[in-house]
């Protein structure tokens, strides 16, 4: 049986107006009031109940997507949904409980920088804050300390990599061009892939 890893990244940036703290009207999310409102609509809410199909486009059964994928929101995001659809909220939640009874206690949400910061651009105490207030922010949704953390575009340097492990993370996602070395997880060899981390 073969194994497939499928991430879902999940982030918006802020669209308040200062002022009112609150999204005006964004006419090129028509028939929404605003892009979270149908970018949720068109993506989150359907991997929540995913359909599955069966002859004739008959609807045989729902699932939720989060519940088989490794995902991240940014903080944002959740802080948008739990008010404004609290079905997806409540999904959401409900996707990295069911993934951790499955996957022997892991649950499938991982943490992500606070801001979108792409940290092998920042200094060591961006890199530090970015990470930190990433677990806090998780801890607060999914009330579980995250394993894993999903960094803005994968990329990552060597000092980004020290202080995710200083602070308790235990893996982030690569491309292999981004390591020193990769394996199959069928094969026993090591490969160099031609870079690695400065």
């Amino acid at each position: 049986m073969g194994y497939i890893s499928i991430p879902g990244r999940s982030y918006q940036p802020p669209r308040e107006n200062p002022w009112p703290e609150a999204i005006e009207l964004q006419e090129s999310a028509h028939p929404y009031h605003d892009w979270n409102g149908r970018i949720n609509a068109e993506c989150y809410a359907p991997n929540a109940a995913a359909r599955i199909l069966y002859e004739r486009k008959r609807i045989v059964s729902m699932v939720n997507n989060y519940a088989r994928i490794s995902f991240s929101f940014g903080p944002i995001l959740l802080f948008c949904k739990e008010p404004n659809d609290p079905a997806v909220y409540g999904a959401i939640l409900e996707a990295d409980g069911e993934s951790a009874k499955r996957f022997s206690g892991h649950g499938s949400a991982m943490a992500q920088p606070y801001n979108h910061m792409v940290m092998l651009l920042s200094n060591e105490r961006d890199k530090r804050t970015q990470a930190f207030w990433g677990i806090r922010d998780f801890k607060h949704w999914f009330a579980r300390r995250p394993e894993g953390m999903w960094l803005p575009e994968t990329a990552a340097d060597l000092a980004t990599i020290e202080v995710l492990a200083e602070l308790g993370i235990k893996f982030t996602m690569l491309a292999p061009g981004q390591a020193r070395r990769i394996i199959k997880t069928s094969g026993r060899n090591w490969q160099g892939s031609g870079q690695r981390f400065r």
